[in-house]
């Protein structure tokens, strides 16, 4: 009974530090970066602040001021509402909508900002 007392303090010592260190990675991820939120999101779209589905709309200061995406705000709009889809079936659709629900108003400004700071 004695031993058994000496395993379970062990485990405790061993497992409630470990449980205490996961809180505190878990709360420290919650507050992600805009590169981490835009590698999470964008990335795959737009390796390096290009665009694999149309060449012409990088996030490049030249290509978004040509499609009048000047603020982190016009960022933000198109993340929300990117336009209407091809009509012709052999198209790419084009980029996906990004609703509050699924990027929220701070994560979307974040991801808008390290754009703008990135990719001149």
């Amino acid at each position: 009974m004695r031993a058994f007392k000496k395993v379970i303090l062990i485990m405790l010592a061993v497992s409630l530090p470990l449980f205490f260190l996961t809180l505190l990675v878990k709360g420290a991820s919650a507050e992600e970066t805009g590169e981490a939120l835009f590698r999470s999101n964008c990335a795959s779209c737009h390796p390096d602040g290009d665009n694999i589905l149309n060449p012409k709309k990088t996030l490049r200061k030249t290509d978004r001021e040509a499609n009048k995406i000047v603020t982190a705000e016009d960022i933000v709009q198109k993340m929300r509402n990117p336009g209407p889809a091809p009509t012709h079936p052999q198209e790419w659709a084009g980029m996906k909508m990004f609703d509050k629900n699924k990027i929220s108003d701070d994560d979307a400004l974040k991801i808008a900002n390290y754009i703008l700071k990135t990719f001149n």
